[in-house]
């Protein structure tokens, strides 16, 4: 119910212009310990212990929150539960994911080179002012990817496992790992107890992700596309820096048939890396977009199909 509820509404900007979304609450607790803990002249190993505590802390903080919200919920009944489809809904990123990165086509199509440009920078890191058009089609494809897996598959896979406080602890990591995980000097060490239990975190869901994207294309696109989603996500998924994006971005280039990653540009400093699916068309164009978000769609009703399967199968028993 909280995937068909995301699917409709999403996260609309009436509502969060005016109050604020809990993500930012997670951000704020991040940024607070990080100040407390990330301070002064010492060890780098000690640097590494201070930020497992601070993560550890984090996490404990998330996990009690949704035992508290679990628990109250369970009292409320039927409104209750109703509440809780609406809580999960607000973690979940697939209208807003996609309305993302539809806006680089229409920013292409409407304002060309510079109108995706401005679009792309919105949902990527790299620098957008080294992207050519098929650069920017890549990004969006590559973002609408890597994000499937750690915005909507893995949020409602903690869900499923470990209801609430699952879903909590989980977006609390993978906020962190956004804003700490990364490899700037600041956070090298300090950050790097939260990368480390994101990629343990996102390692089934990236896997799961490149499956549904599989369905999603067989569905869309027919049966040769679905085999080579799998083929190519199995062969090239380690081309990627990191050990679970490679999976759904590996995933959705053999689906749709273009060339991912590769050569980019971040703040300044390039990032070398070979093509996935190297078969694939390299010049990656705005009608790419849509083909993915297409995929993506269809991706999300598999999943969305296999947990009410799941849901009936469990009530029938």
């Amino acid at each position: 119910m909280a995937l068909l509820l995301d699917r409709l509404i999403g996260d609309p900007d009436w509502l969060w212009s005016r109050i604020t979304h809990p993500v930012v609450f997670f951000g704020q607790a991040i940024g607070f310990v990080e100040k407390a803990l990330n301070t002064g002249e010492v060890a780098n190993t000690w640097l590494k212990v201070r930020g497992a505590v601070g993560i550890l802390m984090l996490l404990a903080a998330a996990i009690g929150s949704g035992i508290v919200l679990a628990r109250l919920f369970d009292v409320l009944g039927a409104l209750g539960s109703l509440l809780e489809v609406v809580t999960v809904a607000i973690f979940l990123a697939q209208k807003s994911l996609a309305d993302h990165v539809s806006r680089v086509a229409v920013g292409l199509r409407r304002g060309g080179v510079s109108g995706g440009r401005k679009e792309v920078s919105m949902i990527v890191g790299r620098d957008p002012s080294t992207l050519d058009e098929p650069g920017i089609c890549r990004a969006a494809i590559e973002s609408l990817a890597e994000n499937f897996s750690d915005g909507v598959v893995a949020p409602a896979f903690w869900y499923a496992i470990a209801g609430l406080p699952g879903l909590l602890a989980y977006k609390m990591l993978n906020t962190a790992d956004s804003m700490i995980g990364h490899r700037s000097p600041k956070y090298l060490r300090f950050g790097w107890a939260s990368a480390r239990l994101d990629d343990l975190a996102n390692l089934p869901a990236a896997r799961l992700s490149a499956l549904l994207i599989a369905a999603g294309a067989y569905f869309k696109c027919g049966e040769e596309e679905a085999k080579n989603a799998i083929r190519v996500a199995r062969r090239d998924h380690g081309f990627h820096r990191s050990p679970n994006s490679g999976w759904p971005e590996a995933a959705m280039a053999g689906a749709i048939g273009i060339q991912l990653a590769g050569p980019r540009v971040y703040g300044g400093v390039k990032v070398d890396e070979p093509m996935m699916n190297a078969a694939g068309r390299a010049a990656a164009a705005i009608e790419d977009i849509d083909a993915a978000v297409t995929v993506f769609y269809a991706a999300c009703l598999v999943m969305t199909s296999a947990f009410a399967f799941g849901f009936l199968l469990l009530a029938a028993l």
